[in-house]
């Protein structure tokens, strides 16, 4: 189990380059279930492979959940720190990342 402490210095821009897999929330606790669901549930995966070129081409292994993922918000002055403790490996934890924030998030630490 992982423990992933991030930072979305500027939550108005925490959104990524195709609106429907984007963040939609504005407030910690918003950003905190939007990345939860995304760890927890293929949705957003499953969103992202149908955008592909070759959907049926995408390495299912990228799919990969943890129904067991929890991430806690919290407001820090203008930024959102969220805390996410999860069994995913980092390279899946940062595409979600992307998907939902774009390059608009920062990795604070990392906690095994």
């Amino acid at each position: 189990m992982a423990r992933y402490f991030l930072t979305l210095p500027d939550p108005g821009l925490a959104r990524g380059s195709e609106p429907a897999l984007s963040f939609t929330a504005h407030g910690a606790e918003g950003f905190a279930a939007e990345l939860e669901a995304a760890l927890r549930t293929p949705q957003l995966f499953e969103m992202w492979r149908d955008l592909q070129d070759d959907p049926e081409g995408v390495d299912a292994s990228l799919g990969v959940v943890d129904p067991a993922a929890h991430v806690e918000g919290k407001q820090r002055s203008l930024a959102i720190d969220l805390e996410v403790t999860t069994r995913l490996p980092g390279p899946i934890v940062r595409s979600r990342l992307r998907w939902l924030a774009g390059s608009h998030w920062q990795l604070r630490d990392v906690r095994n």
